[in-house]
């Protein structure tokens, strides 16, 4: 059985709290590293960003994911 990618845990967590989030905290970022997730939810990327590093470290990789019902997409032209 392959094992997952640090990042493939990530989403995977954050699959399975998006309808939770999605009814609590729409439109804000969530901060995940492996399976955890920082308990606090912000409504700048940046300060995300900032929980993650003072959470996690600077040498630790984690995610910062906007919540949405569903995924934008995006066209680069």
């Amino acid at each position: 059985m392959e094992t997952a990618t640090p990042l493939q845990t990530e989403l995977k967590v954050f699959e399975e709290h998006r309808q939770e989030w999605v009814r609590s905290h729409l439109g804000k970022f969530v901060v995940i590293q492996d399976r955890n997730v920082v308990q606090d939810f912000f409504d700048e990327f940046e300060d995300a960003f900032r929980a993650g590093i003072r959470k996690f470290g600077g040498d630790r990789d984690f995610l910062v994911k906007q919540i949405w019902k569903t995924q934008p997409v995006y066209f680069v032209v």
